[in-house]
């Protein structure tokens, strides 16, 4: 029996998690959850699935969430302490880090350090803090398995031994697949008219409004792009992003003879989520088996003329350091600059690319120096927002 906390509960990753945990209750059994704000929901959720521990974001909502509990068993706790505890706590055995953003990095550093199997789904704790955290999974002997589909993708494709060296084993190149958001047919005049709620429609994907704005600007796969040359210790050279507007190929890797492997699905994150919970064995997820008789898949490269967050992020993971902890904190404020309606979508990458030229880089061999980085990135693009505004 695997006891699980799940950071992140109310969001779709979360949800997903627990739609798997609930066709296997004589495997898995749920010991935390946590949630920012979502309280009646994660009410429901707690009565659902009675977790020990119930974490938020703000002790004076404590008592919104005991009288929303009632008669219940679950304990509840608040604040960033708490999420790094249930997460380390010796009676977890496997944390799923799905808090999105950048506040997802410390509880999930917390569950790292005390050995955990992690879940990975929060791609920020490593574009901001690679190498130390990578060095902290090899440190700990903890169990890092991906959740996002196309890391999954890129896990099932590689041999056991790729930790090796990619190079050693055979691989020439990972092919990470991208749908290509929303506008991915659209000019460059008509994304200067570019919406909140257009962008956060995706074509193929059920997420979050921020990460759906990542999908459309494309700076998801660049987020993605630096993740996948951290977890499988590949140099940017090694990465190719594709457009895949079907998503059933979630990614691929090449081999040196000629091979090129893939793992394909339907869209559905309880696949990866699944695949993850139970490795090396395989389970259920409540997902259709995919029928290639009703898709024709397509493939061509990106236009970063249009998308320019692509190459931001690539510059990032090329230059090192704190680059790609700034990248990530000016992308957050001017995503929600944009949900605002603060900033127009066009200016999202405009920002970005503002603060990446004006911030001075250093290294990040420490957490201290790649949170300050962090702190003077935001702060710096909320200087800015009102140079891009409408």
């Amino acid at each position: 029996m695997q006891r699980i906390t799940i950071l992140g509960a109310t969001g779709s990753i979360g949800q997903n998690t627990l739609a798997v945990v609930g066709l296997h209750p004589e495997r898995y059994q749920v010991f935390a959850l946590t949630a920012h704000s979502r309280l009646e929901e994660l009410a429901k959720l707690c009565q659902q699935y009675q977790p020990c521990y119930a974490v938020i974001q703000h002790e004076q909502d404590i008592s919104k969430l005991q009288a929303l509990l009632g008669q219940s068993s679950t304990e509840i706790l608040a604040g960033e302490q708490a999420l790094a505890w249930v997460a380390a706590h010796e009676q977890c055995d496997t944390v799923m880090a799905a808090i999105v953003g950048a506040a997802g990095l410390l509880p999930t550093l917390a569950a790292v350090k005390a050995g955990k199997r992690v879940l990975l789904a929060n791609k920020e704790s490593l574009v901001m803090a690679g190498q130390v955290f990578m060095q902290a999974v090899i440190d700990h002997n903890a169990t890092l398995l991906p959740i996002d589909s196309e890391h999954n993708a890129i896990f099932q494709c590689l041999p056991n031994n790729y930790q090796q060296g990619l190079s050693k084993v055979g691989v020439e190149r990972i092919l990470l697949t991208a749908s290509g958001g929303p506008f991915r047919e659209f000019s460059a005049e008509q994304l200067q008219k570019v919406t909140p709620e257009q962008a956060c429609k995706h074509p193929n994907w059920v997420m979050g409004r921020k990460i759906s704005v990542d999908s459309a600007t494309l700076m998801n796969k660049g987020l993605e792009f630096i993740e996948a040359c951290w977890l499988f210790d590949a140099k940017p050279s090694q990465v190719q992003v594709v457009i895949h507007p079907q998503s059933i190929i979630h990614s691929l890797v090449q081999y040196i003879d000629g091979s090129t492997l893939a793992q394909l699905g339907n869209p559905d994150m309880r696949t990866p989520i699944a695949n993850a919970l139970a490795y090396p064995e395989r389970i259920q997820a409540g997902v259709s088996a995919l029928d290639l008789c009703q898709h024709q898949l397509q493939f061509y490269p990106p236009d970063e003329q249009r998308f320019p967050c692509l190459g931001l992020a690539r510059q990032a993971m090329q230059a090192g350091g704190t680059a790609p902890a700034i990248l990530n904190a000016a992308n957050e404020v001017a995503v929600a600059a944009f949900l605002n309606e603060e900033l127009p979508f066009v200016a999202i990458s405009q920002l970005i690319d503002t603060v990446l030229t004006q911030l001075p880089m250093s290294s990040a061999h420490n957490l201290d120096t790649i949170l300050q980085a962090d702190q003077q990135a935001r702060a710096l693009a909320q200087q800015k927002i009102s140079l891009f505004s409408n």
